[in-house]
């Protein structure tokens, strides 16, 4: 084999134990809640569930009165639900400088059990933002 050839096939060895390396699950304990899509890990690490989003909760970020009730009891959940537990987690990306991650408790999905209890809905990657207000009255100032 010639030695051009040597150094591609050593770029794709390389390549591809990278790329596992990237997407293998971690696991880590969280440390703090900050609202139903977003949590901190002991580690500082912040995570973003992927695929899902759940209601804001401040009223510097919501749409709606509404949306802010909402936005409450997704976290109260999800405080219930993560806080001081181990959870695994696999990165997908990056967004508002958090690590965007499929997150799973005890082996089952964080993500699809909020949409399942009705706390968070699909957001499917380039879609619009769920509406958390339609026919809602707008925050007060």
């Amino acid at each position: 084999m010639s030695r051009s050839w040597q150094l591609v096939s050593l770029a794709v060895i390389l390549a591809t134990v990278t790329a596992q390396a990237v997407a293998a699950p971690t696991t880590g304990r969280v440390a703090w809640v900050i609202d139903g899509d977003t949590f901190r890990l002991a580690s500082g690490e912040r995570i973003r569930l992927a695929g899902i989003d759940a209601p804001e909760s401040r009223k510097d970020q919501a749409r709606c009165a509404e949306e802010i009730a909402l936005g409450r009891d997704a976290t109260r959940r999800a405080i219930e639900l993560l806080k001081n537990q181990v959870v695994t987690f696999e990165r997908v990306g990056r967004s508002y400088e958090r690590t965007v991650a499929r997150v799973t408790l005890n082996g089952r999905d964080v993500g699809q059990q909020f949409i399942a209890e009705g706390i968070a809905r699909p957001w499917p990657p380039h879609r619009p933002k769920p509406d958390w207000c339609s026919g809602a009255v707008a925050p007060s100032e």
